[in-house]
């Protein structure tokens, strides 16, 4: 009687291979998903603008291609009424997007799908109707920093945010870092979101 010889994917030897290949290949193609995802998330690229952004009108405008709202960046609209190199904006966003992390800011509220549903979603702070108008925007959004009890604006919830000693400095890099965020195209995200302004 001869002996039979057992297929070869029915070895010890076979599966051992492959599970070192299939690891090996995997962990290849992490790192390049991982670089390429870096890329895409960078600030500079298509849909994550340079910092100097902030020197735009940044608006929101809905897509019929694409069948969601998206980031339209405009005219000059420099920040505070100053134009800011790209390394100034850099800086300037840094300060604000410290301080929120700093501050805890996400404990109440949502960035960009990540934190809490207590407060309101900041993703596109910049861009809410809340702010009433575009020319009293930046001051509104000061003021409410400096002093969030006297420039509580509820809508009926009587949520307040507390006053966390922010400084003028750390108000105006929050200020920046919310306007440089709302021009990131977050394809849509948060759903249903209507604009200050928005267009159609």
């Amino acid at each position: 009687m001869t002996e039979q010889i057992p297929p070869r994917w029915a070895s010890e030897t076979f599966w051992k291979k492959t599970a070192i290949w299939v690891t090996g290949g995997s962990f290849v193609l992490l790192v390049v998903l991982t670089f390429d995802s870096l890329a895409k998330i960078s600030a500079g690229g298509p849909r994550v603008p340079a910092f100097s952004v902030i020197n735009k009108d940044v608006g929101y405008r809905f897509d019929k291609t694409k069948q969601r709202y998206q980031p339209v960046i405009g005219d000059d609209a420099p920040l505070f009424g100053k134009t800011l190199t790209e390394e100034e904006a850099e800086k300037l966003v840094d300060l604000g997007k410290k301080t929120v992390q700093a501050k805890n800011c996400m404990n109440c509220h949502t960035l960009l799908g990540n934190g809490a549903y207590y407060a309101p979603d900041l993703t596109k702070a910049w861009l809410d109707q809340g702010w009433i108008a575009k020319e009293s925007r930046e001051q509104m959004m000061l003021n409410f920093l400096l002093d969030p009890e006297k420039n509580a604006r509820t809508f009926g919830s009587n949520r307040k945010m507390p006053n966390l000693d922010i400084t003028p400095q750390e108000a105006e890099g929050i200020v920046a870092f919310l306007k440089w965020m709302a021009s990131i195209d977050t394809n849509g995200f948060p759903h249903n979101f209507r604009a200050l302004g928005a267009e159609e």
